[in-house]
Parts: C-alpha cells; sequence; structure tokens
C-alpha cells in the first residue's frame, strides 16, 4: 500500500476539480528524463528495428508487454506519483506497480495502425472467466462496472517526448461522466469494452503531450483513442493501470469518498 507518511500533497484544488470534471490530470516531470532513456534503449531490444535507420520501421505500431527492471519501477513509483495516487484514489488505497506495461511505440508510418477506436479500458474478465482470467484473451469481452472494479486509475506514461504529430493519445474530456451513466444499469456485471461509447460524442479532444517524463492520471472511465504516427521519431508510451486495495464506493457512511469516486457519484446525479 502507499506510504500514508511520506507522500507530499503534488495536486492543488484546481488540479483535482479539473480531474472531477474532466477526468485527467497532467503531471509534468513526474519521473526523471534519464529513466525514459534508459527505459527506451532496454524497449529498442525487443523490436526487429534499428532505432538509427528509419528504413527499418517498417511496423505503425508495435505492444510490448511487462517490463520489470529498475528504470519501469523507479518511474512508476515515484514520490510524486505516490503522492498524486494518495490525492485521487486516497490513503492506503491502491497498490504500488512492481512493473510496467503495456508499451506501445508507434512509428511514423502512412500505414493504418488498425486501432485508433475511441475506448473504455476494461479491467476485469467476463463471468465465465472469473476463476480463469488468463484465458479470457479476447479482451474486447473484458468487462468494466460502475465501481471500476480492478482499475483505480487510468495512466499515460510519455516515455519520449510527444508533440502534436507524435501519435499523442487523443482524450474526450468530461466522457468519464457518461461512461459511468452508461454503466450504471449494468451494476456489478458491467458492459463489455466494446460498449458504445457514442454517449460521449461531442466532447472536446484534448492530447496527451508533453516532453518525456510527463504523466497523465486519468479517470477509469475516461474515453480515449489512438491516432496515426505523423512526426518523425518514435513514440514511447506506457499505459498501465493502478490498482485499486479495496473496491471503491459509491455509499460511504462517513462520506470520505476519493477524488474517482465523486467523479463517479457526479456522472451518475448523486
Amino acid at each position: 500500500m502507499s506510504d500514508t507518511l511520506n507522500t507530499p500533497a503534488v495536486l492543488s484544488d484546481a488540479q483535482i476539480e479539473q480531474f472531477i470534471d474532466q477526468g485527467f490530470v497532467r503531471i509534468d516531470n513526474a519521473f526523471p528524463k534519464r529513466l525514459a532513456t534508459q527505459a527506451r534503449a532496454r524497449i529498442w531490444q525487443d523490436i526487429d528495428a534499428d532505432p538509427k535507420d528509419p528504413a527499418t520501421w517498417t511496423e505503425p505500431v508495435v505492444r510490448l508487454w511487462v517490463y520489470w527492471q529498475k528504470p519501469f519501477r523507479e518511474a512508476a513509483n515515484t514520490p510524486t506519483l505516490h503522492g498524486a495516487f494518495d490525492q485521487l484514489v486516497g490513503k492506503g488505497r491502491w497498490l504500488p506497480r512492481e512493473a510496467l506495461g503495456t508499451f506501445v511505440v508507434r512509428f511514423p508510418s502512412p500505414n493504418d495502425p488498425g486501432d485508433t477506436g475511441w475506448h473504455v479500458d476494461a479491467s476485469f474478465p467476463p463471468p465465465e472467466f472469473q476463476d480463469e482470467p488468463e484465458l479470457a484473451t479476447d479482451f474486447d469481452q473484458w468487462r468494466v462496472n460502475v465501481r471500476s472494479r480492478g482499475r483505480a486509475l487510468l495512466m499515460l506514461f510519455l516515455f519520449s517526448d510527444v508533440g502534436e504529430l507524435d501519435a499523442p493519445t487523443r482524450i474526450r474530456a468530461g466522457s468519464h461522466l457518461d461512461v459511468a451513466r452508461l454503466l450504471e444499469p449494468h451494476g456489478e456485471e458491467g458492459l463489455a469494452g466494446d460498449m458504445d461509447l457514442t454517449v460521449s460524442d461531442g466532447r472536446p479532444e484534448v492530447l496527451a503531450t508533453g516532453p518525456a517524463g510527463t504523466v497523465y492520471l486519468c479517470h477509469p472511465f475516461l474515453v480515449h483513442g489512438a491516432q496515426p504516427h505523423r512526426g518523425t521519431v518514435p513514440r514511447f508510451l506506457a499505459q498501465p493501470e493502478l490498482q485499486p486495495a479495496e473496491p471503491f464506493s459509491l455509499d460511504r457512511p462517513d462520506g470520505d469518498y476519493s477524488p474517482v469516486e465523486i467523479a463517479i457519484r457526479k456522472g451518475l446525479n448523486r
């Protein structure tokens, strides 16, 4: 669990209100750039391409899984991030990351990457795979419910500088409120990750840009999407979840709601 004594207050009241209203907050210098440099060097070892030769960048996107080495662990567990987790999720209510993944590396390419649709990241397997989640390999059928079972935050870790042409993640600001209302009638079972997200149509679009070391902390219901890379330098992004240490509650007798819970309740007009 989090260190409840030594984590600093990282986010201002205005940033917490932004998280509740818009569904995300950007933290600059969330981890040192030197860790981003070290991490990219390690990731390149697993990519069938030469970092110095664009002619070898033949795929528009490469996905890589868990990295547990020191630069990744340190990037995920800075005092800045721990402090922000405490403020958004609640002290003692989240679990530290022991590794980072999924990594998505996007390359400049005229080809369609095939994964640019709007979506919400699902967090638990369908009922028939409750006891064997490793067998639920069709991730379109993974679920999301109104209490965000299994996910406290969606996080976007920028491991390279990301400008507007470098395939920044697209964010529909405020869409988490729409998704909360969409999920409520479906109770604990929730909906599959391929749910109809037209409820968020018309929300303003924000691009997750920034220098390496930037982290976007997002509400788990935030609607987001990829886009093609129109720049010149590969983009390195990790998008892990922050796992809860205990289930979210939308009816706390003491009223001690976290900003994540407050945002859900706001979406439900509570």
